[in-house]
């Protein structure tokens, strides 16, 4: 199957109340265990790259063209859309170019007014080849490729008037941030979602899926969240394999310094972190 973009499966997903997973990929095995986890557990997906991940795997066209070849040669039959997470204007528009069937315009940085003039220019341009687009109001806490927020909440006025452009998904604050969760951190703001579903009117998307308890996840999606990003689970049960490969000495046995063995154990891991948010978000035999 060839690449597809995220309107129809976060279409599905609003009205079905559940939500396609958004998975950040960093290089070749990242983008091995999203796809063939997906193919098992018959779940759409939505695989996406920060500007960041683009620049260390060589280039847009670089990611393009790996993820197309896994589709080929794994025989990958779901849905999966390739998406440019936190865009920059520049960045969304070459990715669209690129052969992205997905992007994210990140004007979270700019004034309102700012933000909506660069979203229509990019949903504009990627009309023009069917391809879908998020754009994001407000800011979101953390930190991701360089983009910090302090996690306030989105205005619902805000958000009505930016889905007046015909965003296919709109990103908006409800209490998340990126990266792993403080201690201090309490709790999404349900009463905030639920006037930005009313106001939207399409898939709310929800950034810093990772950390977020597994009661907060669900009641997000019953309230309208369709698309949850995640990355920092990879990351960390990724590294937490390898590490436990290299600390136990396995990496000094026979030919364990073979990449294909040093990496199998952090590639196990994160197949199971996607298994486990396919099920969580209930997108399992959704495809």
């Amino acid at each position: 199957m060839a690449l597809v973009n995220a309107k129809e499966m976060t279409k599905k997903a609003f009205e079905g109340q559940y939500a396609v997973p958004h998975i950040n990929t960093n290089n070749l095995e990242w983008s091995k265990a999203i796809l063939e986890t997906a193919q098992e557990m018959n779940s759409p997906i939505i695989i996406a790259t920060s500007e960041g991940a683009v620049k260390y795997m060589g280039g847009q066209h670089v990611v393009v063209g790996m993820v197309k070849g896994l589709m080929k040669d794994l025989n990958i039959t779901v849905p999966v859309a390739l998406h440019l997470d936190h865009g920059s204007k520049e960045g969304a528009l070459n990715a669209l170019k690129s052969g992205y069937t997905s992007v994210m315009y990140d004007g979270s940085h700019e004034d309102f007014e700012t933000n909506f003039a660069n979203s229509k220019e990019v949903i504009e341009a990627a009309k023009a080849g069917n391809q879908s687009v998020e754009v994001e109001v407000g800011t979101l806490g953390g930190e991701e490729d360089g983009i910090t927020g302090n996690g306030d909440l989105a205005d619902p006025e805000e958000v009505a008037k930016m889905a007046t452009l015909g965003p296919d998904m709109i990103a908006a604050g409800i209490g998340n941030i990126h990266g792993p969760y403080p201690a201090s951190w309490k709790s999404l703001s349900f009463e905030t979602l639920s006037k930005l579903k009313q106001a939207a009117g399409r898939a709310i998307v929800l950034h810093g899926g990772s950390g977020i308890p597994g009661d907060q996840i669900e009641k997000a999606i019953s309230m309208g969240v369709s698309k949850i990003n995640v990355n920092t689970e990879l990351q960390q049960a990724n590294a937490a394999a390898v590490k436990e490969f290299v600390i136990s000495g396995k990496v000094d046995q026979g030919k364990n310094f073979d990449p294909r063995k040093l990496y199998a154990d952090g590639y196990k891991a994160m197949k199971e972190t996607v298994r486990f948010k396919i099920n969580q978000f209930g997108s399992a035999n959704k495809a």
